[in-house]
């Protein structure tokens, strides 16, 4: 058998993340040859992939991240199959890790097949299921650009945000981050009311007019009572058009404008679960 030193074993989990033992087992089949022993590795987070395939990954991080520029903007879901892992900082790490990858890329099949150090992104994942022992996929992958573009990350990593100015106006990080956090604990369907889709808004409209008549409201009125309601169903669902959390009295689009010329074009959000 041959002999491995704890040096290559340590350059063989410095460069997978597998344990100690794991490295050392893989080393001593690959008879000491590096490449051979993460192919080892590969292979044994291939069969528990293909174990765990139908679990169920509904917790992990969330990260949201912002390039240099401020103009362009992603967020990356990494889940997993427990808490436990999730909290784990090399969990979160690999997730970050993504997340500045991701700023290259347009669609998660792009950043699958993306570059990570020698191997793509998907074989990546399929190591670390083998390194951790539980299914790992990415759940969710976003895109905005804009003018200026801010996030926000929820504390413990469940919910990130992204939103789009249409201008960087002077403390445009601040403003973005402000209504990033209004999307994340408000959770809006749409950034205005030309956002919300069609269906969407004949269901909300229906469903008024069915409390209406429970209420024995005339059927002549129930159009012009219906529209109303479906006003405040835009408020209190549409970002631009809601109350603003730390000032109920003015609506997101108000506290926007107190920064000058600029507005609201888009956002994103990605939550676990």
């Amino acid at each position: 058998m041959v002999k491995v030193t704890a040096s290559e074993v340590n350059n063989l989990r410095k460069a997978t993340g597998a344990g100690m033992m794991d490295c050392k087992n893989a080393l001593v089949e690959a008879d000491g040859n590096m490449d051979k022993a993460i192919e080892i590795l590969r292979k044994k987070g291939q069969k528990v992939a293909a174990k765990r395939a139908d679990r169920d990954s509904n917790e992990g991080a969330v990260i949201a991240n912002v390039n240099d520029n401020n103009n362009t903007g992603v967020i990356v879901s990494l889940n997993c199959e427990t808490d436990f892992v999730a909290k784990n900082d090399s969990f979160v790490n690999l997730a970050k890790q993504l997340a500045d990858i991701a700023l290259e890329h347009n669609s998660l099949d792009s950043l699958l097949a993306a570059d990570f150090n020698g191997m793509t992104v998907s074989e990546k994942l399929t190591e670390q299921t083998g390194v951790i022992g539980e299914k790992i996929e990415i759940g969710g992958f976003k895109k905005l650009e804009a003018p200026f573009v801010g996030s926000y990350i929820h504390a413990g990593n469940k919910i990130a945000t992204l939103v789009g100015l249409s201008a960087n106006v002077d403390n445009a990080e601040t403003v973005a981050k402000d209504v990033a956090m209004q999307a994340a604990a408000m959770n809006p369907i749409a950034l205005n009311e030309d956002g919300v889709d069609a269906s969407v808004v004949e269901k909300e409209i229906e469903i008024a007019k069915d409390q209406l008549r429970q209420e024995g409201k005339p059927e002549a009125m129930l159009d012009n009572i219906a529209k109303g309601k479906l006003k405040r169903f835009f408020k209190d669902n549409t970002l631009v058009n809601q109350a603003f959390i730390k000032d109920s009295k003015i609506s997101v689009a108000d506290y926007v404008k107190t920064y000058g010329d600029v507005s609201v074009t888009a956002f994103e959000r990605v939550a676990l679960g």
